[in-house]
């Protein structure tokens, strides 16, 4: 389901027309492409079922790479980001969404003038039901 969950999160990023900005949109972190650029950092899951129904809590870090030197510079393009992790809209035939939280965030300078950004969600899902 983690598998899934990353690959459609991915699309649905890709998207996203505010979000236009981005040069490259990708589930690992992208070698070699120029900033901004998004991508999963890590993710992890764990059990989040109950008697009768699989699930689990998906803890997923997408990184956010730009090219400033101005702490605020990117303000509004990790909103953006947010948003519409919140909004995920996945396709029911691999998982149920059950929630989204946002987690935590963390932004730092980098070498070469440019900036990391870390947004934290947590997402939980279950197995699709078979009708």
């Amino acid at each position: 389901m983690e598998n899934a969950l990353r690959a459609q999160l991915i699309e649905w990023l890709r998207a996203a027309p505010d979000l236009s900005a981005i040069n490259t949109i990708e589930e690992e972190v992208p070698l070699g492409a120029s900033a901004p650029w998004l991508g999963i950092a890590a993710s992890a899951s764990a059990d989040w079922g109950t008697k009768d129904r699989p699930g689990r809590e998906v803890r997923l870090a997408l990184e956010l790479e730009s090219r400033t030197d101005d702490p605020a510079a990117d303000a509004e393009l990790l909103s953006a980001i947010e948003r519409r992790v919140l909004a995920f809209d996945p396709s029911p035939t691999a998982f149920e969404l059950a929630s989204i939280r946002f987690l935590r965030a963390r932004s730092e300078a980098r070498a070469n003038n440019l900036r990391g950004a870390l947004l934290e969600f947590r997402f939980r899902i279950f197995e699709p039901t078979e009708e």
